[in-house]
């Protein structure tokens, strides 16, 4: 079900770009947030958590976890604000970085990428083994968005989440990956590219052997986009023909239909990440979607507010009220 929108940009926001780059300029993030927690996975790698709580086992409120985007971490603008949010709700949180973006390489010849449920899934059960009670929700942003979707379809009435909220996901990875390399938006594809360049180069001194599992071998240099990186590196660290499969079978649109519980997706017009073709027609969508389109947000944005210095954030509201409408049915 499509929901009009009550999303109102900044008038000084009403670019794309200002929107997806103000959102991160604008936001403070002085002081630390949460207690971080190792989550050993049972093939002897690592997902690093950060709590803003502790809580005993006995605890019967609702639990919302975080999934990240491309390269992001607990100091990503939209996590940071966020799990500060819940903390003003008194709602506890907990968000999973994914293999190898906590800060310190992870151990094994993998990583992550937008179709990864496995980890997700882990840490999920997790959560309910040690939390029986607790209703978990869960919020997830552009890739960590479309993972959380494809998650929500994959497994169904056993997601073990009571409700999801998906902000900026890319559904369909082609069309993402296509939009990237034109215009403006190559600005983005540069900085998480070289970013993702450097932590690969850096788990490479670690673990050297690990060029022996992808296709450009120790010679970086050979990926100049987002696909190469794809073709050369995700599809052969996590068995895919290659990035073209990868990208058909990752992308969250193909299971929308299957998803059983609450859901929200958050979605601007003018995201400089994706095209049209990211958004769902209505014959794609499960009953159980609310899915919000906004003309304007940028990718991850949704600024509102009179003033630059004095800037709203739209979507920890937005979540909030979604799922305290879920929880209060």
């Amino acid at each position: 079900m499509e929901k009009p929108s009550k999303f109102k940009p900044a008038w000084w926001a009403r670019n794309p770009h200002v929107q997806t780059i103000f959102a991160d300029v604008l936001t403070s993030r002085k002081k630390p947030l949460g207690t971080p927690q190792r989550l050993e996975l049972e093939d002897g790698d690592f997902v690093d958590l950060i709590w803003t709580q502790k809580l005993a086992k006995s605890y019967s409120g609702p639990l919302v976890v975080l999934f990240h985007g491309l390269e992001g971490s607990i100091k990503s603008h939209y996590a940071y604000r966020l799990l500060k949010s819940l903390k003003q709700h008194e709602w506890p949180g907990v968000m999973m970085h994914f293999r190898g973006c906590s800060g310190e390489p992870n151990r094994l010849p993998r990583a992550y990428h937008s179709g990864e449920t496995d980890d997700p899934r882990y840490f999920i059960k997790y959560l309910k083994e040690k939390f029986p009670n607790a209703d978990l929700y869960a919020a997830g942003y552009s890739l960590g968005g479309n993972m959380l979707l494809k998650y929500l379809g994959k497994y169904k009435e056993n997601s073990l989440l009571k409700a999801a909220a998906a902000i900026s996901p890319p559904l369909d990875l082609s069309a993402c990956e296509k939009k990237l390399k034109r215009g403006f938006s190559r600005i983005y594809q540069t900085h998480l590219l070289r970013r993702m360049k450097r932590n690969l180069k850096l788990k490479l001194q670690e673990m050297p052997e690990l060029g022996q599992h992808l296709l450009c071998g120790n010679n970086l240099a050979l990926i100049k986009n987002f696909k190469s990186f794809d073709q050369l590196v995700t599809a052969p660290l996590h068995g895919f023909k290659d990035a073209d499969d990868y990208y058909q079978k990752s992308s969250a649109m193909q299971f929308l239909k299957d998803i059983t519980v609450p859901s929200l997706i958050l979605h601007a017009k003018d995201d400089p990440f994706m095209t049209h073709a990211v958004i769902p027609h209505q014959d794609q969508l499960s009953t159980q979607i609310e899915y919000e389109l906004c003309a304007k947000g940028g990718h991850v944005g949704f600024i509102e507010g009179k003033y630059p210095w004095r800037p709203r954030f739209y979507v920890e509201q937005r979540i909030a009220e979604f799922f305290k409408e879920v929880k209060d049915k």
